[in-house]
């Protein structure tokens, strides 16, 4: 099938930054499809009906016209963050052509000298500014795509609670346009700044004298999650997440959540993983939203309720965490018919009945069992000893590829 889909992308400069490519498709279009201010930019000579995205937005005009040539239109580059990326989820890449604009990032980089390959790039655009916080490391240089123009203040705002106030701050307004404009100071100073709509925000990460910005390796320091105590301490937390082996795109149960421990750092290991946070106790939902938020993964799910009768309606993961609750009837059997085909299961357990339920489980589905045993130096009068922590014992299995 010959594409009927053409997407354009298009830039500040508008119609005449166009290509003979684009400019082309548009005068062969029957319909062209874009915001507002995308619509604005064309040129008066072209004969397409021209379309505004609905509100709330949807895909369904451009989707019901499968077959008609159609033209939409794109901020930049269409597979960039952009309704391009969004089409060719639905449409066959048959059925699509793209012809991309310098992305606002590319411009960006282009104003600051920023190579590409060394820069970070975060979307405000439909998320939370607490998802920067994942990106907090002195030396970094980080491009982030704003909403509005209160993004700047809110990435200001972010980066000195953080301790981050020094770090050097630019604001690039429609870039590629005849308004561009650049604009540099530091965080401290721009905490109730306000800027056009349309920018891209540039940050060099600098921390505070005394700040000591978290590791990329799971095993955070204990102190860097609120807890009411129902915390996998840090050492058992890396084992467990070593055994839990997070890789891109997969989801986690972490049944008994406690303060979220579990799923924040499986989310920190990539950007592409998810996790549900499964916790009975409703006091603590927020304790976890918290800790999510100020860790940079705010997109954590939590879901209120008590296994096995809370994991009922959930997708089904990858891999699950249990950390409570494996002698309670049915927990056991529910996550292990939920898992995927070769997924992982790791539960942790302390008391001498949760081992036995692990210990039964293994001896029925096979798997590792492992015994963890952390001591630490205290004081003892003008000496030191070890103090033990209560051992662990957890269970790493494997679900058969074909179960």
């Amino acid at each position: 099938m010959l594409p009927w889909l053409t997407i354009v992308g298009i830039g500040e400069d508008g119609y005449p930054g166009l290509g003979k490519q684009a400019r082309r498709a548009l005068l062969e279009a029957s319909l062209i499809i874009g915001a507002p201010r995308q619509l604005n930019l064309l040129a008066p000579c072209l004969r397409a009906e021209r379309l505004a995205w609905p509100l709330p937005f949807s895909l369904a005009p451009v989707l019901e016209r499968r077959g008609r040539p159609t033209c939409v239109l794109a901020s930049g580059d269409p597979m960039f963050n952009g309704v391009g990326a969004s089409l060719t989820r639905q449409l066959p890449v048959t059925e699509c052509h793209v012809i991309p604009s310098p992305s606002s990032v590319s411009l960006a980089a282009a104003r600051l000298g920023w190579p590409l390959a060394d820069t970070q790039v975060a979307s405000l655009v439909n998320r939370p500014v607490s998802v920067l916080n994942r990106y907090l490391h002195t030396g970094e240089r980080l491009l982030v795509l704003s909403r509005d123009g209160g993004t700047p203040a809110l990435v200001a705002n972010l980066l000195c609670t953080a301790g981050f106030r020094h770090s050097r701050v630019h604001v690039l307004e429609h870039l590629g346009g005849p308004e561009e404009a650049c604009h540099a100071a530091t965080a401290q100073a721009w905490q109730e700044a306000t800027f056009r709509d349309l920018n891209v925000v540039g940050v060099e990460l600098l921390a505070d004298e005394g700040i000591a910005p978290l590791p990329c390796v799971p095993g955070l320091p204990d102190s860097a999650f609120m807890h009411d105590g129902q915390l996998t301490k840090r050492d058992v937390r890396a084992v467990t997440l070593g055994r839990l082996a997070p890789r891109p795109g997969q989801l986690l149960w972490d049944v008994g959540a406690g303060c979220g421990s579990i799923g924040i750092e499986w989310m920190r290991a990539h950007p592409g993983c998810r996790a549900i946070a499964v916790e009975a106790d409703t006091g603590r939902h927020k304790v976890i939203g918290h800790n999510a938020a100020t860790l940079g993964v705010p997109d954590l799910q939590v879901v209120n309720g008590r296994a096995p009768q809370a994991l009922e309606e959930l997708p089904s993961p990858d891999a699950i965490f249990i950390g409570g609750g494996v002698t309670v009837e049915g927990v056991l059997a529910t996550c292990w018919a939920a898992l995927k085909s070769g997924g992982r299961l790791v539960a942790n357990a302390v008391t001498l009945e949760s081992e036995m339920a692990l210990f039964n489980w293994q001896a029925l589905h096979g798997g590792e069992l492992v015994r963890i045993q952390v001591a630490q130096a205290q004081p003892l009068g003008n000496f030191q000893t070890w103090r033990q922590a209560l051992p662990i014992t957890l269970l790493d299995l494997k679900k058969p590829d074909h179960a």
